[in-house]
């Protein structure tokens, strides 16, 4: 009886080592330890009596299993990646408009002249004054030089063969301008074709035309300008030269 509980104390002893390493690591909290115990050859209880009456406890296996723990990839998070424009933010700016400084570069390249005509035609064959309408457009290429296209039709209550006289100019060329805040004074150099009514015995009603001169346009605002232009107007009717004046006075619009 004695020796089985000599034998019964000496496996506690043995044990003891592994039960208090599982203790500390429960205590912790980083594993969860399995302690294993693998015991061969443990002798009969009968033969304590013997010579070797110790246990043979060849191996003690302490198998710590480490706990589950989070994925470390698991719980990462991605940084946000900045962006250029957040979903919230406005949209661009649209460009500015022309600033509008009443002439230079921020100023329109259109301008579309219409107004009143008065023409002064002088010849050996008839003279008339001849009320009317006058159309120009030009367009600027830079700060100061523009190409121009005008219209001149102007009709005179004079009669001659049994016709009132009615004069027509179509006309084209450079204009150049000094473009301020307010004023613009400018000067043109037109050449092309001139029509007049009625039809004069063996002579043609159409002829070459060449105008010259200028005028000064007002702004009033960005889109709107008076105008008041004098021109020379020579003629080649009937075989002859004629030198004619031509009145303008209107408005300017600007786009």
């Amino acid at each position: 009886m004695m020796k089985r509980l000599l034998a019964g104390a000496i496996l506690i002893l043995g044990a003891a080592p592994g039960i208090r390493a599982q203790g500390l690591a429960n205590a912790n909290g980083d594993y969860g330890v399995t302690p294993v115990f693998q015991a061969a050859s443990v002798r009969d209880a009968g033969d304590l009596s013997g010579a070797s009456w110790a246990p043979d406890v060849t191996t003690v296996v302490l198998d710590l299993v480490p706990a589950a723990a989070p994925s470390v990839t698991a719980l990462a998070v991605p940084a946000p990646v900045p962006s250029a424009a957040l979903a919230g933010d406005p949209d661009p700016a649209p460009a500015p408009d022309p600033k509008f400084l009443y002439g230079g570069r921020d100023d329109y390249r259109w301008q579309l002249g219409l107004g009143a005509s008065w023409e002064r035609f002088r010849s050996t064959i008839f003279n008339a004054s001849a009320v009317g309408f006058n159309t120009s457009i030009s367009y600027y290429l830079n700060n100061w030089l523009g190409v121009e296209g005008n219209a001149l039709e102007a009709f005179a209550p004079e009669i001659f063969d049994r016709e009132h006289v009615k004069l027509f100019n179509f006309t084209g060329g450079p204009r150049i301008a000094w473009r301020q805040r307010r004023w613009e004074p400018w000067l043109h150099g037109l050449v092309g074709l001139s029509h007049e009514q009625p039809q004069t015995a063996g002579h043609s009603r159409n002829a070459f035309a060449a105008q010259l001169g200028g005028g000064a346009d007002y702004r009033i605002n960005p889109r709107l300008s008076l105008r008041l232009q004098g021109d020379w107007l020579h003629t080649l009717f009937f075989s002859q030269s004629q030198n004619n004046f031509v009145l303008v006075g209107g408005a300017v619009i600007h786009f």
